[in-house]
């Protein structure tokens, strides 16, 4: 039983060995208004997503551009040999799962209190390169 699970771990270790990402964690703004941007975003090239986020007048589109030059930051890493423009590179998967709600109470008239919900939310973006080659030395 063990070794299926061990099997398993390692073929998924396998398949995200190939796939660049980065995930913000506790973003506090509300999944609602990030997910507006997020959708701006998915499927698009990456530098156009970049000119999208840039010119974009949300105030989440700030953190998901600071998210995504993290994204294509890890992919360089990854495909050291390999120049951007030549790749093909866009925003393969785009995402917002809701995080941690903090509750607070605000003072309402007659002795009463309105119950406050601050929400916050984890982004996920994924990349992925259009043009699938192994690492070829930049041609300057």
């Amino acid at each position: 039983m063990g070794a299926k699970k061990r099997v398993r771990a390692e073929k998924v270790k396998e398949e995200k060995k190939g796939i660049s990402y980065a995930i913000l964690r506790n973003c506090p703004t509300s999944p609602r208004k990030m997910r507006l941007v997020v959708d701006l975003i998915r499927g698009q090239e990456v530098n156009r997503a970049l000119d999208i986020l840039k010119f974009s007048s949300k105030e989440a589109s700030l953190r998901v551009e600071k998210l995504l030059l993290s994204a294509i930051a890890n992919w360089q890493s990854k495909n050291e040999g390999v120049r951007i423009e030549g790749s093909g590179l866009f925003v393969k998967e785009a995402f917002v799962n809701q995080g941690r709600t903090l509750k607070r109470l605000r003072p309402a008239p007659q002795g009463r209190a309105h119950r406050i919900r601050k929400r916050s939310n984890h982004v996920t973006l994924i990349l992925d390169s259009k043009i699938k080659n192994e690492v070829e030395p930049s041609t300057k």
